[in-house]
This record gives C-alpha cells, sequence and structure tokens, in this order.
C-alpha cells in the first residue's frame, strides 16, 4: 500500500488467528492480537471484532492461510473456513484484498526479517543478487515455497502442498519408519513424519523400535524429554532431524535456492538447537556424487513467529498489488 495507507492482515492457522496491522506498507508489532478460532463462525466474525475494537478503515487486506488456495480461495483443512477476496472486501471494506497460502506469506517476508530473529544451520555460498530462496514450514504441518525474485515487479511465491509426497527412505531404519507411519495412518507421507503429530508418531515407532513400552506423548512432551536426555525422545529427535535433512536436500535439488533456504514454524524453532548434534547437515549432504554440491545453499531456522504477517505486508506494499 502506498503512502501511509492502513491494511489489516490475518495469519489464520488451524487454532488461532493473529490479526494486525500495517502502516505505510510495515507491519505494526504493537497491533498485533490473537483470537481462538473456535471462539468465531468464520474469519469474517474474527475481522469485525478486531477492527470494533482499533476502529481501524483499512484500504487494504491481506491474508496468509495455513491450507491450500485454489482460485483464490484459502480453506483451512481441519475447521470449515472458506476464505475469498470478495468475502475479505466485505468483512473489512478494504479495496485491495489477497489471500495467500500461509508459506507464500513467509516466502513475501524475506528481506524483512531481522538478523537476529535467524539463527544459522548451514554456511552455503555467495549467490546472485536474485537467487531463488526456498521457505520450508515445519508445524502443525509441513509445506515448502520456492520464492523467484524478478527484477522490477513483485517476487512470485509459488504454492504447493509438498507434505503430502511420499516420505523419502535411504537407510534400514528409515524403511522401518516408512512402514509404520503407513501401517498407522495409511501413507508414509513427509508430514506425518515432520511436523508436531509427526514428531508424535516419530516417537511412537522409536519406542517400538526400543522395546520400550512408552506411552502417547504430545510433541511438546517428547520435546521435553530431548532435553532432558531421555533415551527413546533423542532417538525420535535423530530420526526426525535425519527425515528433515533429507527432504530439504531433496528441495534443494528441486528448486536450485540457492539465495538460501529458511526453516520457519514452531517445530522448526524447537528444534533448530538440536540441528546440528542430530545430523542434519550429514543427511542434507548425503546425495552421492552430488554431496559437495549441497554446499552452495544456505540454511537458516526464522525464529520470528510473526514473518506471516511481515509477508502479507510486503506483498500489499508493492506497486502490483
Amino acid at each position: 500500500m502506498s503512502g501511509g495507507a492502513t491494511a489489516i492482515l490475518a495469519d489464520v492457522g488451524g487454532t488461532n488467528t493473529r490479526v494486525a496491522l500495517a502502516r505505510g506498507g510495515r507491519l505494526d508489532r504493537a497491533s498485533i492480537r490473537r483470537f481462538r478460532n473456535d471462539g468465531f463462525l468464520g474469519l469474517p466474525a474474527v475481522l469485525a471484532a478486531y477492527l470494533a475494537a482499533t476502529g481501524a478503515a483499512p484500504a487494504g487486506a491481506c491474508v496468509a492461510v495455513a491450507g491450500p488456495v485454489r482460485d483464490g480461495v484459502g480453506r483451512l483443512t481441519n475447521i470449515a473456513w472458506a476464505i475469498d477476496g470478495p468475502g475479505l472486501a466485505a468483512a473489512t471494506g478494504a479495496g485491495r484484498v489477497a489471500v495467500l497460502n500461509d508459506l507464500q506469506a513467509q516466502g513475501h517476508a524475506l528481506g524483512r526479517i531481522a538478523a537476529a530473529d535467524l539463527i544459522a544451520v548451514l554456511p552455503g555460498a555467495a549467490a546472485p543478487e536474485y537467487a531463488t530462496e526456498l521457505v520450508i514450514g515445519v508445524g502443525t504441518g509441513f509445506n515448502a515455497a520456492p520464492v523467484h525474485h524478478r527484477p522490477g515487479a513483485r517476487r512470485l511465491v509459488a504454492p504447493s502442498e509438498c507434505g503430502h509426497v511420499s516420505l523419502p527412505v535411504a537407510t534400514a531404519a528409515g524403511l522401518r519408519l516408512a512402514r509404520s507411519v503407513a501401517d498407522a495412518h495409511g501413507f508414509a507421507a513427509v508430514e506425518e513424519v515432520l511436523s508436531g503429530r509427526g514428531l508424535e508418531h516419530v516417537h511412537a515407532w522409536a519406542a517400538a523400535e526400543s522395546g520400550a513400552s512408552a506411552a502417547a506423548l504430545t510433541a511438546a512432551q517428547v520435546m521435553a524429554r530431548i532435553g532432558a536426555g531421555d533415551p527413546v525422545a533423542l532417538a525420535a529427535g535423530r530420526a526426525f532431524v535425519e527425515a528433515l535433512g533429507r527432504v530439504a536436500g531433496d528441495l534443494a535439488l528441486i528448486h536450485l535456492p540457492f539465495g538460501g533456504i529458511w526453516l520457519a514454524g514452531g517445530v522448526a524453532r524447537a528444534f533448530a538447537p538440536h540441528l546440528g548434534g542430530f545430523g542434519f547437515a550429514e543427511a542434507f549432504r548425503d546425495k552421492g556424487r552430488f554431496a559437495p554440491f549441497m554446499d552452495a545453499f544456505p540454511v537458516a531456522v526464522i525464529a520470528d513467529d510473526f514473518a506471516a504477517l511481515e509477508g502479507c505486508a510486503a506483498f500489499l506494499d508493492h506497486p502490483d498489488a
């Protein structure tokens, strides 16, 4: 949005929606509010509550949706919310509206994230100014979006649903994990391992592998046990990180993101201190004769929990909006 225009932004997750304002194209972090989705019939009611409380009259509106966006309509997979441009305009009175997948929003945030909110994982190599980048989201679900820079035009952040492709298998243990996930959940998709619930699945598999009779744990409980040095949790964490390294390496070869790979999401942030010790780099580079080529890709974790809102602000701020 040009000048000092105000825009309303929303990051819609499966459980909560965060709403904020942007002024003059920049996110106003003091304006961020969180709403539980189960208290509202749909996003329009959330936005109406926010606008009533703030008195804002936005000229633009942009929403990041944790689900597929097709033909301008975003749909959540765990609640019956459908979000489209006309509904967004009616709810906010905004003249310029946009609906993005949440990973697309993360891609538009690149370049606006403070250096203090980036945790280096792998150094990579120097890259041209307009090199492709890649955002990988590891949280409630899993997804990735390549970021293509176009001089003089708004960057292109391509959507995908790559969390639902087949989990890559490279070791005997990896095959046993894939079979365990497939037996329990019908299909060994990447997201069934590399997500919050995926960590729960991996821990259950690691317990069975060890012969332990472990109770089902939440992802937060698994992370706590990793911190406490529990052997089964450590084995689960190592298997999780190795799978993440392999999947990230595959995506790197598909998209060639010489500008950087950015790991986003709550689970990625939780694992940031463990990526080195659990073998991320080794799994990422395990590409046979292409192993040295993998050193070209820098990898970092995005620690900013509000990056999707930053991306929404950036999307509306571009003249193409």
